[in-house]
């Protein structure tokens, strides 16, 4: 169902389909109130990256997007301009429109990922785990590339720089010992859904990343903590991406 307002005007809003959850919304909701600042923000539902044109035209106000599932890779070919990281990476999370109603798409996700996961790391989190191939998996990827953590991704099916879940040995898992979810599985309201792993392999020295925030603690993190690993999810990681986006969109 299409939750695009055609009478509110809106300044910010967020493009995805099924978010009433949407984190973005609230945050910058109560950072406006907070911050006493005259803008509003919009969630854009739609089940077609093609009414990216529609929210342009209904909402001309508008000054930043942020992009979330399932659109961060295909929203790349209704943008005028892409940062180099962006480019790099091949999906976009945040978008600035500029006085010339230019659209420009930045991924502001490996800044938070990094600034999150850097207070974590300890001397043997040299490898790491990506669950997941889609656009955020491909932004945890080049933030870890810039640190010069090894990484490869674990998919459902064979794909190309990726390993499936039913070939993570033992051995694997003591080389990784950094695992991020950057799948669904788990998110709320499926919350019993989790990465099908081989949980007992993991160790006090293991990192268990969620990329979901709701609930705090997924079924993933519940069953890596069992034998030990340290967990976490991604609030903060998305505090930080959502500052890095309103440091990009410049509002004065």
């Amino acid at each position: 169902m299409e939750n695009i307002n055609k009478i509110e005007m809106a300044e910010f809003g967020l493009i995805g389909r099924n978010i009433d959850y949407s984190f973005s919304r609230k945050y910058f909701s109560d950072k406006f109130k907070k911050e006493k600042l005259p803008y509003s923000y919009i969630n854009f539902d739609i089940d077609n990256i093609h009414r990216i044109t529609d929210i342009l035209e209904e909402n001309p106000e508008l000054i930043g997007l942020n992009v979330t599932i399932p659109y961060k890779e295909s929203i790349i070919p209704y943008l005028d301009k892409l940062s180099p990281e962006a480019e790099a990476i091949g999906a976009v999370n945040t978008i600035k429109v500029n006085k010339n109603k230019e659209l420009i798409g930045y991924n502001t996700d490996f800044y938070g990922f990094q600034q999150s996961l850097k207070p974590l790391l300890i001397n043997t989190h040299k490898a790491a785990l990506i669950l997941g191939t889609g656009g955020a998996s491909k932004a945890i990827k080049y933030a870890l590339d810039e640190w010069n953590i090894e990484s490869i991704f674990v998919s459902r099916a064979r794909k190309k720089n990726a390993i499936c879940y039913n070939e993570l040995s033992q051995e694997i898992i003591n080389h990784h010992k950094i695992i991020i979810n950057t799948t669904p599985l788990g998110t709320f309201p499926n919350i019993e859904s989790y990465p099908d792993l081989p949980y007992s392999f993991f160790t006090k020295e293991h990192l268990l990343y969620d990329l979901t925030y709701n609930p705090s603690e997924t079924t993933f993190m519940k069953k890596g903590a069992k034998y030990g690993a340290k967990t976490t999810n991604g609030y903060n990681m998305l505090v930080e991406q959502a500052e890095k986006a309103w440091e990009i969109w410049d509002v004065k």
